[in-house]
């Protein structure tokens, strides 16, 4: 066990009224990158407000880590997010998760820093002038709804270990969730490729994770190199389009295979367009898949059809779970186990790398829904973006369970292996 000590949590919540809490201890292997090994707590969450007529976008999975902030030190908890830029603090009264006033080393940027004219390019709303204090002013509004609005300033960061990093962040002096039970309010750790992210400011070039099937996992930052892995280029597009987040860990989908038959989706219903619309993300912030529209339609129409005898289609006109899983089944546990062990694997092609997605992965039970005598609705957990306030596809993390994933952003690319977590992890020193 390392002599620091730091700690990293998930929060699994937004589909279903649980959460579920995992909470790691650090441990640093010889050679290796920082490993954390995951345990699983369940807590129950704030009810779930009714869906709307569109799902609005969560990241349901949220790694949230304790870092030191500020000096002298304050112990503070960010949700570790692959999707967003700009990292940000509560520093609002009455409870802040960082007290800006405490720390000797804190700064709020002033306008006419570089920082605050040209670094916040990459942000979703670039960073403005608030005149009435000279300080850089952001505003930040996620796809769910959720917002945050405060001062952009830096103060040292500690991560894992000496030395600390300063950083920029926003020092909020508002946050609002959409998510009941959501811990989005306690502040954001910024991991994409954005100039202000994390990841960028840290020189951070590698990170991994491994999510077992039960719901248990490790999470390295560093080098894991102990398994070959497939690798897929990151996808970049240097003009700025309106529809393309040119700092998402974006790949290139190319097929879709449900069993053996590769489905007939055209090359450019896969491609972004001239918006940009279109790009494929690998997000372990969402807790299910995303397909377009068209290439969504086949793979539901094939998945039907390969299933036939297997599964009992729901056949309930309008119903949709969460607003965006409209292919669903009406199955008892006995049938559904049954069931999962026929299905056939939806197989995600990528350039030089292929994702599989087998047997109960697939089926998601739907909660509190009853049908007829101990039957309950089963959801495909490929949902359509058409649905949802998105353009894009995003391969979330229920399907890269027992698949050993990592970030590189020295090479540009994402690598995947499929692995037994539980296994693999071992090879780190960790025993889930």
């Amino acid at each position: 066990m390392a002599a620091y000590a730091c700690s990293v949590l998930i929060l699994l919540s937004l589909f279903v009224p649980l959460v579920v809490l995992l909470s790691v201890e650090c441990r640093l292997t010889e050679g290796r990158g920082l490993a954390f090994p995951l345990r699983v707590q369940k807590l129950q969450a704030l009810p779930v407000p009714p869906a709307p007529n569109k799902l609005r976008f969560h990241r349901n999975v949220s790694l949230t880590v304790t870092l030191a902030v500020g000096t002298p030190p304050q112990n503070v908890t960010m949700v570790l997010d692959t999707g967003s830029e700009l990292s940000w603090l509560s520093c609002a009264s009455p409870s802040p998760s960082f007290n800006a006033r405490a720390s000797s080393s804190f700064a709020p940027i002033p306008c006419s820093s570089p920082t605050c004219k040209s670094q916040s390019r990459d942000l979703p709303t670039p960073a403005t002038c608030d005149t009435t204090t000279g300080h850089c002013h952001v505003s930040i509004t996620y796809t769910d709804a959720s917002t945050a609005e405060g001062t952009l300033a830096s103060d040292f960061f500690l991560l894992d270990r000496p030395p600390a990093h300063r950083a920029a962040f926003g020092c909020m002096s508002s946050a609002f969730s959409s998510s009941s039970g959501d811990a989005a309010t306690v502040g954001m750790l910024g991991m994409n490729r954005g100039a202000l992210s994390f990841v960028t400011q840290t020189k951070t070039q590698r990170f991994s994770y491994c999510i077992s099937d039960r719901d248990a996992g490790v999470l390295v930052f560093g080098s894991a190199e102990f398994l070959p892995l497939n690798y897929t280029p990151f996808v970049q597009i240097a003009l700025p389009l309106p529809y393309f987040d040119r700092v998402a860990y974006s790949v290139q989908l190319e097929t879709i295979r449900v069993g053996h038959k590769t489905l007939p989706i055209p090359k450019s219903v896969l491609l972004p367009d001239h918006t940009g619309a279109g790009q494929t993300m690998v997000d372990s912030g969402t807790q299910f898949s995303f397909l377009l529209g068209p290439a969504y339609e086949i793979l539901k129409q094939e998945f039907l059809l390969q299933t036939k005898g297997v599964l009992t289609p729901l056949n309930e006109e309008g119903y949709a779970f969460q607003g965006a899983f409209d292919l669903c089944f009406r199955q008892t546990e006995t049938t559904a186990a049954a069931a999962v062990r026929q299905i056939p694997a939806v197989v995600l092609g990528f350039q030089g790398a292929d994702v599989a997605v087998e047997g109960e992965r697939l089926l998601y039970r739907v909660e509190g829904e009853r049908r007829g005598t101990g039957e309950g609705v089963w959801c495909f957990t490929f949902g359509n973006s058409d649905l949802v306030p998105i353009e894009a596809y995003v391969i979330g993390h229920h399907h890269q369970q027992n698949v050993w994933v990592e970030y590189d952003l020295e090479r540009s690319r994402v690598g995947f292996a499929p692995v037994r977590c539980d296994l693999a992890s071992r090879k780190l020193g960790v025993v889930l």
